[in-house]
């Protein structure tokens, strides 16, 4: 089994309890960033859409389950978010794309879309107005992931992977 491939399984660990643990103390007025989809639009820019899409399954999968979320939610968001991103997948740009800012405007419109979805699926508060809800809970933890995006983006060595 190649490396590379392994690889998004073994930093999700860590990824994981710094989402659980450390992000939330990081929150502003509720909205907070989404260290999973920077990591799986990464890998699935690298990787291609089918990778992308089975790694969306098995994060959200597994972040539902240690987080006590409701169950498929997350995990269909991030199958979801995987799917899309494998559309700009493309092995002669991968470079381009992930030491560009092409890689925080990728990272902005999947954010947004797994955002939108997952608060859609989640929102059970019927007097919740729906352009409220589209921009609370999914336009702004979008740019708020895409800011962190730009982190990756500078520490990006040029013309080698990660």
């Amino acid at each position: 089994m190649k490396i590379e491939f392994v690889k998004p399984y073994i930093i999700f660990v860590p990824i994981i309890l710094v989402q659980v643990f450390v992000i939330p103390l990081i929150a502003i007025e509720g909205i907070s960033p989404d260290l999973l989809i920077i990591l799986l639009v990464f890998f699935t820019l690298k990787n291609g859409q089918l990778f992308g899409t089975v790694t969306g399954f098995i994060f959200g999968l597994i972040f539902d389950l240690i987080s006590g979320s409701l169950l498929g939610t997350m995990m269909f968001s991030k199958t979801l978010s995987g799917f899309i991103t494998g559309y700009f997948y493309n092995e002669n740009k991968v470079d381009l794309y992930l030491s560009s800012y092409a890689f925080p405007m990728i990272v902005l419109l999947v954010t947004a879309i797994d955002s939108i979805t997952l608060s859609f699926l989640t929102s059970f508060d019927l007097s919740t107005n729906i352009i409220a809800l589209f921009f609370y809970q999914g336009l702004l933890p979008a740019v708020f992931t895409s800011v962190l995006t730009f982190i990756v983006t500078f520490f990006y060595p040029k013309g080698g992977y990660i």
